[in-house]
């Protein structure tokens, strides 16, 4: 069978179409440096942590994003959402000793002065 002259032997395809690459944003920090404001309080960026608004209400799992103007946390739930929530209703995530999980308050985890860690 000859081929037919209005169709070629290769169909030639567009190049593949590549995906845009993520520029780094001005607010993202190279690895190592941490936020001085979550610092001071004994979190990073995507730590643990849990929190409720009321005290009838279930608790609630979210990441530490960053910290606010007004001295409350910014938290990232698990829907991907951002709130603000002031540090008084906040626990953290702690591994003890044996490996078991705990909760701590955030108060007394910031009001706690710890010995730095060494590098």
């Amino acid at each position: 069978m000859t081929p037919s002259p209005l169709l070629p032997d290769r169909l030639e395809m567009p190049p593949a179409r590549r995906p845009i690459s993520r520029q780094p944003a001005a607010t993202d920090r190279p690895a190592g440096l941490t936020d001085p404001a979550l610092t001071a309080l004994g979190l990073t960026a995507g730590d643990r942590v849990r929190f409720r608004r009321r005290d009838t209400e279930r608790w609630k799992e979210a990441t530490v994003a960053r910290r606010e103007a007004d001295g409350s946390l910014s938290l990232r739930d698990s829907r991907g959402g951002l709130r603000a929530i002031p540090i008084d209703l906040l626990e953290v995530r702690v591994v003890g000793p044996r490996g078991g999980i705990t909760w701590e308050s955030l108060t007394e985890r910031a009001n706690r002065t710890e010995q730095m860690r060494l590098i």
